[in-house]
């Protein structure tokens, strides 16, 4: 919290200003292209890997 603190008043040092409503604190994970931040490490959103899978297969050569 005070490293946090910290970051945030350097800008409002130089007269720089953050709209607080643009962020999100203490967050568990984060969706970011396609991948899922978290504490245990960056790996693939799977809701990405299922969309994938599940794609119609063509059936005939115009298709693709």
């Amino acid at each position: 919290m005070e490293h946090l603190r910290t970051v945030l008043k350097t800008p409002e040092e130089h007269k720089l200003y953050a709209r607080f409503k643009k962020f999100d604190f203490w967050m568990e994970k984060v969706h970011f292209l396609g991948h899922v931040i978290s504490k245990e490490g960056v790996s693939v959103d799977l809701a990405k890997v299922e969309t994938v899978v599940n794609w119609p297969r063509t059936t005939n050569i115009t298709d693709i």
